[in-house]
């Protein structure tokens, strides 16, 4: 059974980290984008609804409705796009966690283990950088390839001197 496992994690080993950070850039995005196309008529056109929702339902403290909608609205169309370009990834990452903690805090804090998973994809991205997929590695924003002290070998280093199947 041990061994069945070590050529499994052997064989996952070999998933490229920049498919991982490729993904984990995508998916959060479009529920965020998929969010931003709801508050929008047309091309870019406000709805109504959109201002009454941030008037009425999500009502956040310090800023007005009129502010928040708009903010909202803009920034779950351009961090979306820029993260899936992986175009100021990082940046564009901690903007989607600024406006998911203020969504957790202000408007809906049961929801938190929706939250926790869209902060949990969106963290690598911060800590890690986007990849080689993306506009930032192209245009030089990255430094290379995924930090030295990440590999699995370095991260049982750190941890201890037990390390399993070794």
């Amino acid at each position: 059974m041990k061994s069945i496992l070590l050529r499994a994690n052997a064989l996952f080993d070999r998933i490229p980290a920049d498919v991982v950070a490729l993904a984990l850039r995508v998916f959060p995005a479009m529920v965020f984008f998929q969010s931003g196309r709801t508050k929008v008529e047309g091309v870019f056109s406000i709805k109504d609804s959109t201002f009454f929702l941030f008037e009425h339902e999500y009502a956040l403290p310090v800023i007005s409705h009129e502010v928040a909608a708009v903010l909202a609205t803009v920034a779950e169309h351009a961090l979306p796009i820029l993260l899936i370009a992986g175009l100021f990834s990082r940046l564009s990452a901690l903007g989607l966690i600024v406006m998911t903690a203020v969504i957790q805090i202000f408007v809906y804090p049961g929801a938190w283990i929706t939250h926790g998973l869209w902060i949990a994809a969106l963290l690598p991205i911060l800590a890690h950088g986007p990849g080689r997929l993306s506009l930032d590695h192209l245009l030089g924003f990255e430094t290379g390839s995924p930090r030295a002290d990440l590999t699995p070998d370095a991260v049982w280093e750190q941890v201890g001197p037990a390390r399993p199947g070794g």
